[in-house]
């Protein structure tokens, strides 16, 4: 609220005096419209001038931040060409620049450029992708393996959402907030993002603007105008049949009658349509910045996608274990050969109580070890815990059942936890506890150190914790072979 006056929308200029401010910075320029003014926009309202106008009029310096392509509906007309032209007429001083690194898709310009290749959006050098140590880009083939995937590294600690294209009817909320089932794909059945002007929402669905950080948001699907500016370290992607590759035409094609996009449907022409679809699916792919993964409806696009990909490098440990997840198994078998995968911030919300929550998966445990009901399995990230934990990998865990812990190596949580290599309030490190106790019985965590087995980082220490904001989750076991 105290930043109101410094963030404005383009058309909030349409009554603007000349020069009244000194600098103005657009982002998304690339969203101009032709004119601010609508269909009920009194006429004493109306400034009789294109939007880029009143723009360039209001500001002595005006910075805009272009992308032509991430135009995604057909009155965004803001291109470079198209304000240059306004600005040239208007006598104004025109610096061109042009972004030459990028933190998006780990800095691989090969990888977005690839995707404007493949995509023919724009010809670049880059035809083939080489399987890339540093960005993950994976095809998977169903909405479950493309979701559990995400989800696994939601698991490990990092930011991740998966995305479609506008190939569904987006619906407004139940009576009760609930979300609808709109995106269906055979027994694969989930919600939008709620919509922008949404209500009345059920507990624990995030408003739209928080649904790319809200840790609910994983359960719904976002489009591209709610994912549309953010970043995430993976992006799920499901591919429709709004846009396809005809393989016997070696071309592009899409279909109008397949979108549920309203603004995109009004395209004037074929060509147009395309162009928008194009882009659409284009922002979606590059939101990542470690990985994009994806699922394709069309399997001939999905072969287009993979012909142009080089699969020399074999499959990581790490990647291996993920596809061995599985999302059901008999029930006589969990607990006795399989054992369920939490993310960390689940199995903290099970511990100690009757709740159930929603696993990932399950993974199946090699013989010779005995299972309970106590156990799970998480993923632990990063190499603090070298060489007892190599970085990445899976590992069995057992609900904390009290007792002495000195020296073990635990899954702890705690608000005042700062763990570099995991977001949020946990850790896996090495416990030691030094206590005070008080005349009345009562007590508190006077040092808690959380040591790493890595030399080479820091251990956590944390004074003067009281007994209830520290608790000890699980005890590590070991790690999935």
């Amino acid at each position: 609220t105290r930043a109101a006056a410094q963030f404005k929308y383009f058309l909030s200029y349409g009554q603007a005096e000349e020069d009244c401010i000194d600098v103005l910075i657009m982002d998304e320029a690339h969203r101009i419209r032709a004119t601010t003014a609508s269909r009920y926009t009194p006429k004493d309202k109306r400034s009789g001038l294109a939007q880029i106008e009143e723009l360039l009029k209001a500001a002595k310096v005006s910075v805009f931040f272009i992308d032509d392509l991430q135009v995604v509906k057909p009155d965004e007309i803001g291109s470079v060409s198209y304000i240059a032209d306004f600005a040239t007429r208007h006598n104004c001083k025109i610096f061109d620049y042009e972004l030459e690194a990028q933190f998006r898709c780990q800095g691989s310009e090969a990888f977005v450029n690839w995707i404007n290749n493949t995509l023919d959006v724009r010809k670049t050098a880059n035809v083939i992708w080489d399987i890339d140590e540093n960005f993950e880009f994976k095809i998977f083939d169903s909405p479950f393996d493309l979701e559990n995937a995400i989800k696994n590294k939601v698991a490990s600690g990092a930011t991740a959402r998966v995305a479609a294209g506008f190939c569904w009817k987006w619906s407004d909320p139940n009576p009760d907030g609930t979300l609808v089932d709109d995106v269906v794909i055979g027994s694969f059945k989930r919600p939008w993002d709620a919509k922008h002007d949404a209500k009345k929402l059920a507990p624990g669905i995030p408003k739209a603007s928080f649904w790319a950080y809200d840790p609910n948001g994983i359960n719904q699907i976002g489009c591209v105008y709610t994912a549309q500016g953010f970043e995430f370290d993976y992006v799920g992607v499901i591919f429709g049949r709004d846009l396809y590759y005809e393989p016997d035409e070696a071309t592009w094609k899409g279909r109008r009658s397949l979108s549920a996009d309203p603004n995109v449907k009004k395209a004037k022409t074929d060509e147009q349509f395309m162009s928008l679809v194009k882009n659409t699916y284009r922002v979606l792919l590059s939101r990542g910045i470690k990985g994009c993964y994806v699922h394709f409806l069309d399997p001939e696009t999905k072969n287009f996608f993979k012909s142009r990909m080089d699969f020399k490098k074999p499959a990581s440990i790490t990647e291996y274990r993920e596809t061995q997840i599985e999302k059901e198994v008999d029930a006589k078998l969990k607990y006795r050969e399989y054992l369920p995968v939490f993310s960390l911030e689940a199995a903290a919300t099970r511990f100690g109580k009757e709740e159930q929550v929603e696993e990932i998966g399950w993974v199946k445990i090699n013989a010779g070890r005995r299972l309970t009901e106590t156990m799970f399995v998480a993923k632990v990230i990063g190499k603090s815990m070298e060489p007892t934990i190599p970085e990445n990998s899976f590992c069995i865990f057992r609900f904390d059942r009290g007792g002495t812990r000195d020296n073990l190596v635990v899954l702890v949580e705690s608000s005042r936890i700062i763990d570099p290599e995991l977001t949020g309030k946990y850790s896996v490190k090495r416990y030691h506890s030094e206590k005070e106790i008080f005349d009345d019985g009562t007590w508190r965590h006077k040092v808690i150190t959380l040591s790493p087995d890595n030399k080479d980082f820091e251990p956590i220490v944390l004074k003067d914790v009281p007994a209830g904001d520290f608790r000890i989750v699980a005890e590590f076991i070991g790690i999935v072979d």
